[in-house]
């Protein structure tokens, strides 16, 4: 963690001022299926290899505290959250009920399709960690996304987005798919500015060569809710 990213962040903009200053088309996606049926003919688990996985399982355990109380959002049969950490309660948000289900670290489970309603049904200060692992790509209203997530965390809560180089080609959206991994993280670094998060920091974890079950590498940006005045 810890890259610095340069000042001119104008070319990861849209060409118009439409909403936020992004391109009309910029979180458009090619496919017009629902995504609940479209994801219902694909495997629930995450694109990331499992070694990928273990990496966003170490860094949940640097950065989520034992006790919090944890979001999961998009969630699916495995938050990979580490089997050794007790937590407060784990919330999962996600189009799947039944790959949910299968999630033993979800206590409390909703289906909803974040796409469609953005609004989250937590009152505000309810969750001290938000996690959006593999979820970044396919947001297509990320700015009422994650204004809603900065609504539910309390101050001082920290947002995880973690990604890695692959995508589903018919969900993930145009911009996503227009920018290389650097410019990924500067996009979510403006996303994560202008919804008001603070102490926004990013780093990335490469796979060592002798490690035939990790071929990923794994993206992470972090941001917090400022602290009350």
């Amino acid at each position: 963690m810890g890259l610095d990213f340069p000042p001119d962040l104008s070319h990861v903009r849209g060409m118009t001022d439409e909403p936020h200053g992004f391109h009309p088309a910029a979180f458009t996606v090619a496919s017009d299926e629902p995504d609940a049926s479209f994801f219902a003919r694909r495997d629930p688990g995450p694109l990331m290899d499992p070694g990928a996985q273990s990496a966003v399982t170490a860094l949940y355990h640097t950065l989520v505290a034992e006790g919090a109380d944890v979001l999961d959002l998009m969630a699916g049969p495995d938050s990979h959250l580490p089997r050794d950490a007790t937590y407060g309660s784990v919330i999962g948000i996600g189009l799947d009920a039944d790959a949910m289900a299968d999630n033993p670290r979800i206590g409390h489970r909703i289906v909803q399709d974040l796409n469609a309603t953005p609004t989250l049904p937590l009152p505000d200060d309810a969750v001290d960690v938000a996690c959006l692992c593999d979820v970044a790509p396919y947001l297509r209203q990320p700015m009422a996304t994650l204004a809603e997530i900065r609504r539910v965390l309390r101050p001082g809560g920290v947002v995880i987005v973690t990604f890695s180089d692959r995508v589903i080609a018919g969900k993930a959206v145009a911009l996503w798919q227009a920018l290389d991994s650097t410019d990924r993280r500067r996009l979510l670094t403006i996303l994560l500015q202008r919804a008001g998060f603070a102490g926004i920091d990013s780093g990335e974890v490469h796979p060592p060569a002798d490690t035939p079950s990790w071929r990923d590498t794994v993206y992470a940006i972090t941001a917090r809710v400022p602290n009350a005045a």
